[in-house]
């Protein structure tokens, strides 16, 4: 199944560059001159930087292990349940969230900060229920066990 030119845009690694782009400028911009300075905020921007390109590696690993597609508007062939998928059903979209909590703290914007819960809700609203909607009428029970054993999340 080849996808339509217009949904290779409607990808979360787009809408991702999107809100780390919204965050940069709100960090150039420092409304109210709200920041988030000292070495804490840049070991932990760093830290969940580096967790959420670690999440997301892990999960592309898997996914290809069982030989099933990583793109969210294609329908899977396995439903991945091992490796990083025991913790969670989306670590992907957790290591995006990650990169971008990560990088609004590295870079100290205080008011960017509103951008993760949002993106949160757009990835999950965009993303996760269709492709939980798919993965539930295709794998009917093993994915209902699934959800029953494995957070959306953490």
């Amino acid at each position: 199944m080849s996808l339509p030119a217009h949904k290779w845009l409607d990808m979360p690694p787009v809408w991702l560059a999107g809100f780390i782009a919204a965050a940069w400028g709100i960090d150039r911009w420092r409304p109210l001159n709200l920041r988030l300075d000292g070495g804490l905020f840049d070991l932990l921007g760093g830290l969940l930087l580096g967790a959420g390109l670690i999440a997301m590696g892990l999960a592309v690993i898997e996914m290809r292990k069982h030989r099933t597609t990583v793109i969210p508007h294609m329908q899977a062939d396995t439903l991945v349940r091992s490796g990083i998928f025991r913790h969670s059903r989306n670590p992907i979209y957790l290591g995006d969230l990650a990169v971008l909590a990560g990088l609004i703290l590295y870079w100290g914007a205080a008011l960017a900060l509103v951008l993760v819960p949002v993106f949160a809700l757009v990835i999950e609203r965009r993303f996760i229920l269709p492709e939980e909607d798919r993965l539930r009428r295709r794998f009917r029970q093993d994915f209902h066990r699934y959800t029953q054993e494995t957070r959306r999340w953490l």
